[in-house]
């Protein structure tokens, strides 16, 4: 179903800005930014299949798409680490690494990788359901990622799930729309340099835009699998602008030059 719902998403990200309710945190409210990852879905089944690990169905069934930016999907939204949580002792690395099982706060259940269809369900409306559907291609079916993903950051927030996974879309389908998309859809099974990938980023949002973004790649030649940018928590119901990026320090594993892996092994 994600394969064929890139214009779904895109006609309604708009709409979904408009009428969704705003994602706002409930408790542990005081961190400053998010982390939106987003998968280059063929570069990440790639990596699955030359690691030999178990391929998910989503990697089994994926087809060419005549809009390749449909292959920029989402993996998840994380938060930041919160002040009163950092209070306690923790740091960013074991934030990261236990999200909401972190101790001693917030101490929820841990939501295992290996597991991901054991985490509760976050009972998302059929609308929201259907668009991630369009944009997550592990949300669902067997491989569950959207449990996991509200388990691990969403659930110790006290986050409305169907702002959390609808902003998710939303912000997917702004990158989708932008020079960037653009930027990706042409250059589809081709090897980019990041120069010029840097160069997209800085068209459509400016050079905080590029200094907010964490690549990963894998193979040898290298191909992209993730990328993740960090965002201003108190702009993440705005439309994107170059007000939303929030610069980091590290710009990831990818080298001068990495391609666009397209469908295939």
């Amino acid at each position: 179903m994600w394969q064929n719902a890139l214009i779904l998403t895109t006609t309604l990200a708009t709409s979904l800005l408009a009428h969704a309710d705003p994602l706002q945190p409930k408790q542990y409210g005081d961190f400053d930014t998010y982390v939106l990852a987003l998968s280059w879905q063929t570069g990440f089944c790639q990596n699955m299949h030359e690691r030999n690990r178990k391929e998910p169905g989503e990697c089994k069934l994926q087809r060419e798409q005549a809009d390749k930016r449909a292959f920029l999907t989402v993996h998840g939204l994380w938060p930041g680490l919160p002040k009163s949580v950092s209070s306690r002792g923790v740091d960013n690395k074991r934030w990261m690494r236990y999200g909401c099982a972190t101790r001693p706060v917030p101490n929820m259940a841990e939501a295992r990788g290996s597991q991901k269809c054991s985490a509760p369900t976050p009972g998302l409306s059929a609308d929201i359901a259907a668009k991630l559907s369009g944009v997550m291609p592990g949300a669902g079916g067997q491989s569950c990622l959207e449990r996991y993903e509200f388990a691990k950051h969403g659930a110790c927030f006290g986050f409305d799930p169907n702002a959390y996974f609808g902003a998710m879309v939303r912000l997917n389908s702004e990158f989708k729309q932008s020079a960037f998309g653009a930027f990706l859809a042409e250059n589809y099974g081709k090897v980019v340099t990041r120069k010029a990938f840097n160069k997209a980023l800085d068209k459509s949002w400016g050079s905080d835009a590029v200094k907010s973004v964490k690549l990963t790649c894998n193979g040898n030649p290298a191909y992209l699998t993730e990328m993740q940018i960090t965002l201003e928590a108190a702009k993440i119901n705005d439309p994107l602008s170059h007000a939303s990026f929030v610069t980091q320090k590290n710009p990831g594993n990818c080298a001068k030059q990495f391609r666009l892996d397209s469908v295939g092994y």
